[in-house]
């Protein structure tokens, strides 16, 4: 009895070893097509076809928000779709992620290239820190997820809102700040789902759907905090 139960144990510490490098693996997968992205943008001079004398042009928007709705939309139908299809998905957004960030990334290497490695290690030690702590800790979580939640509209609203009216030096800090806490909580509270969810679906087949599912949650918060910790490098040149 004793042995049967060990070798379960090790079945599931297996199980869920191989769960978790799946996510990981499509998660540095998509950040991997993202710098592609962007590089290819930057070296073909793609970016300047989402820029005009007055900012960013309809073009950018248009891949913003369709972005945009293309992550909101996978999320939604992750467990109905197969897992290539949304794995594709993956890619495709993090494809128009990589253009999307390249105007931040050409004033970076205007104005301090280096600040834009500073910025991808901060924000790998960081997402490292909160994806272990999620795993490991055993406080419950979950009451972060409304906070969260309205925490990343609030941010999405106010990045709506600066399209029209552009914030100050002061507020934009303080807003990116913010974005570096919010996703930074989001990434530990995304593992320990994560984590409790594998339990729930085990072996079924909706695991390789979640999977997905997971790797694009942890690839949205690695890449917001990113961008939030590079623009507050930005704002103090």
């Amino acid at each position: 009895m004793t042995k049967t139960k060990s070798v379960s144990t090790q079945q599931k510490a297996s199980g869920i070893d191989i769960y978790f490098k799946k996510i990981f693996g499509l998660m540095f997968g998509a950040v991997a097509l993202t710098a592609v992205a962007c590089y290819l943008t930057i070296w073909g001079g793609g970016f300047l076809y989402l820029i005009n004398e007055n900012g960013f042009n309809a073009l950018y928007y248009i891949l913003l928000f369709g972005g945009l709705a293309l992550s909101i939309w996978t999320q939604v139908r992750a467990f109905s779709l197969k897992p290539v299809t949304a794995a594709l998905l993956l890619a495709l957004y993090a494809v128009l992620t990589g253009v999307v960030i390249t105007p931040l990334i050409v004033f970076s290497l205007a104005i301090n290239p280096i600040a834009i490695l500073y910025s991808f290690i901060i924000a790998a030690v960081m997402f490292a820190c909160m994806a272990l702590f999620g795993y490991k800790t055993i406080k419950d979580l979950s009451f972060l997820g409304v906070f969260l939640t309205l925490g990343m509209i609030g941010l999405i609203l106010v990045g709506i809102a600066s399209i029209f009216w552009p914030l100050g030096s002061t507020f934009a800090t303080i807003v990116c700040f913010i974005g570096v806490l919010v996703f930074a909580l989001f990434t530990a509270y995304d593992m320990q789902n994560l984590k409790r969810a594998y339990a729930v679906l085990g072996e079924t087949n909706q695991k390789n759907q979640l999977a997905v599912l997971g790797a694009l949650h942890l690839y949205i918060s690695f890449i917001a905090m990113f961008q939030y910790i590079l623009s507050l490098f930005n704002n103090r040149n």
